[in-house]
């Protein structure tokens, strides 16, 4: 994967400004090529975000410090998974049928389902990296590991995946066109800076992430007829959070 490429996939996923120039150029059909960079995202967003909790724990406490910590990844990524969260459960717990579920999650309003899915996983990562302080784990590696595994498995949403939607999307970009070389490829990555981060209890964790999303995958696959870009985010997610209550 190219320098380019890379930094083009970090301005896709996240609002860290990197300079038009050096991703100029670039068609949206390479982006796909880019998965394998997922990894680094998270390692790159995870690091911030943990930062962020280090430096706020020792002045107001390890229960704000979390809810910063929360915040800072919100505004890192634009609240792009979470965005994509609210969506999907708006959409899939509406009990209408697909072409429905798909309309009301492309509709730009926030609906109950999508409401209490954020307020849930804002409160759950909050208690949960509040007891992971509790209980002498180092924050900033474990921090910075979560974010690496909730991007890690999202490529289990793309591989061999079907585009839920008519037409394209965002979600387009990757849903059915990763490839298993580079599906391979960012589970080993992301495995890895796992593995030196967290070391084995954090890439137990990463597995039983990994479990989890593709439960989710097929959940989804049956009541969408596929996935989108918002399922995608969704998986980040959920993802991220099952891996920090795999630490517990």
């Amino acid at each position: 994967m190219s320098l380019r490429l890379f930094l083009a996939t970090l301005q896709f996923m996240t609002r860290i400004p990197v300079p038009e120039r050096w991703t100029h150029g670039l068609a949206m059909d390479n982006y796909e090529r880019g998965i394998i960079g997922f990894p680094l995202i998270g390692l790159i967003v995870g690091a911030i975000a943990g930062g962020g909790f280090t430096l706020l724990a020792p002045w107001c406490g390890v229960p704000l410090a979390a809810l910063g910590y929360v915040l800072v990844l919100a505004l890192v990524t634009g609240a792009f998974h979470l965005d994509g969260l609210a969506d999907t459960c708006d959409g899939v717990f509406s009990t209408r049928q697909r072409e429905q579920m798909l309309e009301i999650m492309r509709d730009s309003r926030l609906g109950t389902n999508g409401g209490l899915a954020l307020i849930f996983i804002v409160v759950a990562k909050v208690l949960v990296v509040s007891e992971l302080a509790l209980r002498d784990v180092p924050m900033l590696a474990m921090l910075t590991t979560a974010s690496v595994a909730g991007r890690t498995v999202i490529v289990l949403l793309m591989y061999r995946q079907r585009y839920a939607r008519e037409g394209n999307g965002l979600g387009n970009i990757y849903i059915g066109k990763v490839t298993g070389w580079q599906t391979a490829v960012t589970l080993a990555c992301g495995a890895v800076l796992t593995l030196l981060l967290g070391k084995g209890a954090a890439l137990l964790a990463l597995i039983i992430a990994m479990v989890v999303v593709l439960l989710l995958a097929a959940y989804l696959r049956r009541r969408l007829g596929g996935q989108t870009g918002d399922t995608l985010g969704a998986a980040a997610e959920v993802g991220e959070l099952v891996f920090l209550l795999a630490l517990l």
